[in-house]
């Protein structure tokens, strides 16, 4: 069983990934979870949606360089060790994973090349950060 994961090539530039993001939105499609890295002047932004093939749609529209993957997508209990059972499950059978990011949470990882620029322009916004004591005190069902 597996889930369709888009991966997108993006310009590491202020406004790239929010301009792909809104056009999800305008189509409305819903990012499931994400993860974005990158190379220096690119990226790949990574996403699972909840409508592929409009996602597809959206990004061929756009002109935008992207490719389609199948990936799995494993719900484990929220209790210490579990991320490392699996881990040490699939690498027992010598399955190397490439790389591995989170779904469905409303809580996102940012860095930012200002970590205290950003924390202040989001400070005048609508968002609520949170700290490690916050993060040590998640339970999820």
């Amino acid at each position: 069983m597996t889930v369709s994961q888009i991966s997108v090539f993006t310009e590491s530039k202020p406004g790239h990934l929010a301009r792909i993001l809104r056009s999800f939105e305008s189509a409305d499609v819903n990012v499931r979870g994400y993860a974005v890295s990158d190379t220096g002047e690119y990226g790949i932004a990574r996403f699972v949606v909840d409508a592929p093939e409009k996602a597809k749609e959206v990004l061929k529209d756009a002109g935008a360089a992207f490719t389609v993957t199948q990936v799995l997508c494993a719900k484990l209990p929220d209790k210490p060790g579990e991320l490392a059972r699996i881990m040490g499950v699939l690498a027992a059978c010598g399955v190397n994973i490439s790389y591995s990011y989170s779904l469905i949470s409303t809580y996102i990882v940012l860095s930012a090349s200002d970590a205290d620029g950003a924390e202040r322009v989001l400070a005048g916004e609508p968002v609520e950060l949170v700290d490690q004591e916050e993060i040590a005190s998640f339970r999820f069902v």
